[in-house]
């Protein structure tokens, strides 16, 4: 049965604090099998006959909301996706870096339009880039991430789309974990 990994928005910040154990459960009431969490941040592995991870995410999106009592955005990829993800050139490359640099993946609904990568890439300076590929922008950060200009809010304006996005670190470990499972 194929995995998935479900990477949640706005669980865990904000003040919207849900325990893993609960989102556990409720991931197991939609008829999920094998849930497993991954660090407090809206990381949830699940097994599913389902072929195709993304038609997953509305009734994740809406079975959430009614539990939780607000909207949670959902962006669901097989762990198959993960493993290429964490393969790519920028990916692979910033865990050799020696300067520093950290990379985040914005995962997103679809792939950006011409306008929003356009937009998107006006951002790039010495202290950050952007790369989009597919459903995924990366950002490449030479600063901690609380000193950068772009913020979530800002970088989902910007595409026009929600997004979540997570340290490329995380992403490695959880394939280092899990992807052997799949």
């Amino acid at each position: 049965m194929p995995r998935y990994v479900a990477f949640l928005r706005a669980v865990n910040v904000g003040g919207r604090v849900v325990k893993m154990d609960r989102l556990s459960a409720l991931f197991a009431k939609m008829a999920f099998d094998d849930v497993r969490t991954f660090i407090a941040s809206g990381n949830v592995l699940f097994a599913s006959p389902a072929k195709n991870g993304a038609a997953l995410e509305p009734s994740i999106e809406q079975r959430l909301e009614r539990a939780l009592g607000y909207p949670v955005a959902a962006f669901v990829r097989s762990m198959d996706e993960m493993a290429r993800l964490v393969e790519h050139p920028l990916v692979a490359g910033v865990a050799a870096r020696q300067d520093g640099a950290a990379l985040y993946v914005a995962f997103t609904r679809r792939p950006l339009g011409r306008d929003a990568t356009r937009k998107l890439l006006s951002f790039n300076d010495e202290m950050e880039q952007f790369h989009v590929h597919d459903r995924h922008v990366f950002w490449l950060l030479r600063q901690p991430f609380h000193q950068s200009r772009v913020s979530g809010a800002l970088l989902e304006r910007t595409i026009g789309m929600p997004a979540t996005v997570r340290n490329s670190t995380t992403l490695r470990r959880l394939v280092q974990k899990f992807g052997e499972d799949s």
